[in-house]
């Protein structure tokens, strides 16, 4: 054992194992979203695989040190600056209210569990408590999906975890402080005094200092160094208080919110640095500092993994459920409350490490690697119940209300702006009549016909036939007395480039081809549909059309279950009203009788003249069964819906192998709605950097079945 561990790394060269860890924070993300677990455990695991307790690939040389404190304070910062404090002025005494029950509850059983079952020390048992009285917002991405932002319990939630947070901080920070220099009556008045003159002068002097500097300076690089140097200059006076550089970072973050707007580019850049090289590199760093056989030599860890994640959920339910009856909220709010704040993260590594930083009268660190390794299981597991809690509520909370104040339907006043990508000219002709004849005449507005072409050596030759298929797609707008807008870009990314070209336009919706694949063995989607679907949260409509459109008999349409609840409910239920009354086809809606009963009205209302008929289809696994009810010259439209909103299924993930086997032969349309979801431009590090529709069990399983073959059946 002793010569494994202290074996020589395999790789110990710097530029090496730099090049090592951009691998794995590329790759990590893409992995953790096959396999559907929050990519910042695939940071701290993928740091455990390769460090010297794992593989021992890499040596935990210096840079780790640096790069790691730089991450760690980095999350500090992020954590107060993206705060809204104008929610927290306007619910501050049920914030406060549950923001002190969120803490000491936890903090009073987690201290108790601690010494009472774990059998640490008072100052573990401290540490410990101050770690699971914390939270961080893990799931918060998933309530803007379904934009549920400015909900009350939202609110208070985001405000309760910060206060929370924040006195675990300082509880940590002052535990620190006494833990090693010993506390008395001088020591506490001393440090009391330095923490409120630190507070106090930071408050006073950097605001004014920032209004200047702004001020007078626009230069980006400046202003992002001015940022960075408020960070590390707080963390370091912080430190020379007695206090830790994490209290002086969140600090920093608290002051310097109000001048750094959450969708400004001063913010992207901050983001995007410190999510793609610190914090990473940092998480990568913990991971290499545990040692997972402890977790085979006994149940000590499991214990104590245990132990953590009952009584830091418990003691949060308890809180969370207090102030939901006390405030008189409905329960699905209190799951929200409850969901939001269960997930331990980026504040427990932090405080963990602290206590890792201070050693036992004995020479030993306070934390040992069974406390470490528990904290960092405790961490999977409580993203995992905090996800799974916050969804369910969330979706609970938007049908709730959606069902007390349905969406309106479009009213004239649209705002209808049709983006076209256009990739194929066999395409071009059908995507332009789909859109003609799918757009409001009386707005009459045009549309926008985009071409994309990867900025590579082929570059030049694929414009020029890009321009060629804007000119036909151009000609054929121009023949409906159309106007239609032609843009040819160059991108590294396709998916980026329409979702640029989407922003720069104001467009309201996309109508795309579908991929043209080459082989049995290409993918569905292609390279960049996927992207755009993921990127925009707008209604994407993606078509492969087989014959002329004025041909088509029939539209088939199936409608997936709580479908009604999603934002752009009326709006596709018009296009499609639209492309029925124009072809002056029949369309007949498959779907649940309370969505097709919403879908008769709306059309009986505002389509009176469209031939329509609504068949029942109770369970979305009848979908194959219409197969032997669509015909080649029919149009079969699929309602569909992104990943994480309320209309989702996870039967969804079958969806290109279904199409392909029952739907091909005839056209075929494949209709994404508008749907809540975060700004796109909004980043932070534990919201899913890869989304996958296509998950890796499925993708085993296709193999599986495409090369054993299936027993003969018994007779």
């Amino acid at each position: 054992m002793r010569l494994f561990l202290e074996a020589t790394p395999l790789i110990s060269d710097p530029t090496m194992i730099f090049f090592v860890v951009l691998l794995i924070i590329l790759l990590a993300p893409i992995v953790m979203s096959k396999l559907r677990i929050p990519h910042i455990i695939g940071m701290v695991l993928a740091g455990v695989l390769v460090g010297q307790h794992g593989l021992n690939v890499l040596e935990r040389d210096n840079s780790f040190e640096l790069f790691g404190r730089v991450g760690l304070l980095y999350i500090m910062f992020l954590a107060g600056l993206e705060m809204n404090l104008s929610d927290m002025k306007k619910n501050g005494t049920r914030m406060l209210i549950f923001g002190l029950l969120t803490f000491f509850v936890p903090f009073v059983m987690g201290y108790a569990m601690s010494v009472t079952l774990l059998g640490y020390s008072p100052a573990a048992s401290m540490l410990l408590a101050s770690i699971l009285s914390s939270n961080t917002l893990i799931a918060y991405p998933i309530v803007g999906r379904y934009g549920l932002q400015k909900n009350r319990s939202v609110v208070l939630s985001v405000g309760a975890s910060m206060l929370a947070l924040s006195m675990a901080l300082l509880v940590v920070a002052a535990f620190s402080a006494a833990y090693q220099g010993g506390a008395d009556a001088w020591f506490w008045l001393a440090f009391l005094g330095k923490v409120a003159l630190f507070t106090t002068g930071m408050t006073l002097i950097i605001p004014r200092l920032t209004r200047w500097f702004f001020t007078r300076y626009n230069d980006a690089v400046m202003l992002y160094i001015y940022v960075l140097s408020v960070l590390f200059l707080s963390a370091a006076v912080s430190d020379a208080c007695g206090l830790e550089g994490i209290f002086g970072a969140f600090l920093a973050g608290l002051i310097l919110n109000r001048f750094i707007p959450s969708v400004s580019p001063l913010m992207n850049r901050i983001e995007f640095i410190g999510n793609a090289l610190f914090i990473p590199y940092f998480l990568i760093g913990v991971g290499m500092l545990i040692d997972v056989r402890i977790m085979f030599h006994d149940g000590l860890t499991a214990w104590i993994v245990t132990c953590m994640v009952f009584f830091g959920t418990f003691g949060k339910a308890i809180a969370a459920y207090l102030s939901c009856i006390g405030f008189r909220f409905r329960i699905p709010e209190g799951h929200m409350m409850f969901g939001l704040t269960a997930a331990h993260a980026a504040g427990s590594i932090a405080m963990v490490m602290v206590g890792m930083n201070l050693l036992t009268p004995q020479g030993q660190p306070l934390v040992d690697s069974s406390m470490l390794n528990g904290v960092v299981m405790m961490i999977l597991f409580t993203c995992i119940i905090s996800s799974v809690i916050t969804d369910r509520a969330s979706q609970r909370i938007l049908i709730h209300e959606k069902k007390h104040g349905i969406e309106e339907p479009e009213q004239n006043g649209d705002d209808e702006k049709i983006l076209l990508p256009l990739q194929h000219a066999d395409d071009a002709d059908n995507l332009v009549k789909l859109a003609i004849v799918m757009r409001n005449a009386k707005l009459n507005r045009g549309l926008i016909g985009l071409n994309v072409v990867l900025d590579d050596a082929m570059s030049g030759p694929n414009q020029n036939q890009g321009l060629h298929v804007l000119e036909a797609a151009a000609m054929a707008a121009n023949s409906a007395d159309v106007r239609m807008q032609t843009q040819s870009r160059l991108a590294t990314n396709i998916a980026n480039g329409i979702k640029h070209a989407f922003k720069e336009n104001k467009a309201s919706e996309i109508i795309m081809g579908m991929h043209h694949r080459r082989s049995a063995a290409d993918s569905f989607w292609g390279a960049y549909t996927q992207g755009v679907v993921t990127e925009i949260n707008r209604q994407i409509i993606i078509c492969r059309i087989n014959q002329p459109l004025n041909t088509l008999r029939c539209i088939q349409v199936a409608v997936p279950s709580r479908v009604e609840y999603e934002t752009g409910f009326y709006r596709w239920v018009e296009r499609l009203s639209r492309l029925a009354g124009n072809l002056g086809c029949r369309i007949v809606f498959h779907g649940r009788l309370k969505t097709l009963m919403l879908i008769k009205d709306y059309i009986q209302n505002r389509h009176p003249e469209i031939r329509a008929d609504y068949e029942e289809m109770e369970h979305w696994k009848e979908l194959l069964t219409l197969d032997r009810k669509v015909n080649e010259d029919h149009l079969m439209v699929v309602i569909t819906a992104r990943m994480g909103t309320v209309s989702y299924k996870s039967t969804f993930e079958y969806l290109p192998r279904e199409l392909t086997q029952h739907f091909s032969h005839c056209s075929l349309m494949i209709l994404f709605p508008d749907q809540n979801g975060q700004p796109q431009d909004t980043m932070t590090f534990t919201a899913p950097q890869v989304e996958s529709n296509e998950s890796a069990y499925q993708m085993l399983i296709d193999w599986i079945q495409r090369h054993i073959p299936a027993p003969p059946p018994s007779h």
